[in-house]
């Protein structure tokens, strides 16, 4: 199967004289799997996402999408198969949920064209996948924080697009609200969907991926199969800290740091 995302000695920074933010990476992500791009902060994560989006281009390397170079697609052709739930932004001030959702259909519209009757069942169906959809009249700055993360995860399936970007996305929730992200984004895989999220949490990684990504300043250690790259040595070499990981009584990963 094409890989849904490939990264050829990819290398960023953010200025002329700085170093390397991502340094000479060669991945493949897989396509209709979860993956998790696990670090410490400041290990390149985000800027990462931000390349494969586009919202930053490479000094060095190339990426492709669905086995077609980042270059040779239009701009909204790239919003067909790329959408992004960003760790944080400011709520959207005079929006109401259901308005904010509608966004997303913003790639399907021309200039000035109002959305139509398909594009607010999608909308409305992507609020009840979330799990919010009696909040679709409330206004966003006076939703909860768990709630609003939900609101922009709902505009980003509303988009439609074939792979999901999410950065750090559980990392300011609540439990039950992290449950409920993480779990959506099985669903999501079982849907056919591509997921690639961030996370500093070895956990979540373990609970959700298939494929995991280990970076640490701006390198890959390591990348393969949830069961093959998280284990105790991986782990402690890119936490720098002792890690060991074990297995509960149904065979899941647990993550332990001492």
């Amino acid at each position: 199967m094409t890989p849904a995302v490939s990264l050829t000695d990819l290398a960023f920074r953010y200025t002329p004289t700085a170093p390397d933010v991502v340094q000479n990476i060669t991945l493949d992500l897989p396509s209709r799997a979860v993956t998790a791009i696990l670090g410490p902060n400041g290990s390149g994560k985000t800027t990462l996402l931000h390349l494969i989006l586009g919202l930053l281009t490479p000094q060095q390397g190339r990426i492709a999408l669905n086995g077609t170079q980042h270059t040779g697609y239009a701009r909204r052709e790239v919003s067909h198969i790329l959408g992004l739930v960003p760790q944080e932004e400011p709520p959207a001030f005079n929006l109401n949920v259901l308005e904010t959702v509608l966004l997303g259909r913003a790639p399907y519209l021309k200039l000035l064209q109002r959305p139509s009757e398909r594009d607010y069942t999608t909308a409305f169906r992507s609020l009840e996948q979330v799990g919010i959809a009696d909040l679709w009249a409330r206004p966003v700055p006076a939703l909860s924080g768990g709630e609003r993360q939900l609101a922009v995860l709902a505009r980003a399936l509303t988009q439609e697009p074939d792979i999901l970007l999410l950065d750090e996305p559980t990392s300011h929730l609540d439990v039950n609200n992290a449950r409920q992200i993480l779990s959506l984004m099985r669903d999501l895989r079982t849907q056919g969907k591509t997921i690639v999220f961030t996370t500093h949490d070895p956990n979540a990684a373990a609970a959700t991926a298939d494929y995991v990504v280990l970076m640490r300043q701006g390198r890959v250690l390591y990348a393969g199969t949830a069961h093959e790259t998280l284990t105790g040595e991986h782990l402690s070499a890119t936490y720098d800290v002792p890690i060991e990981v074990v297995r509960d009584h149904l065979g899941r990963l647990l993550v332990v740091v001492y």
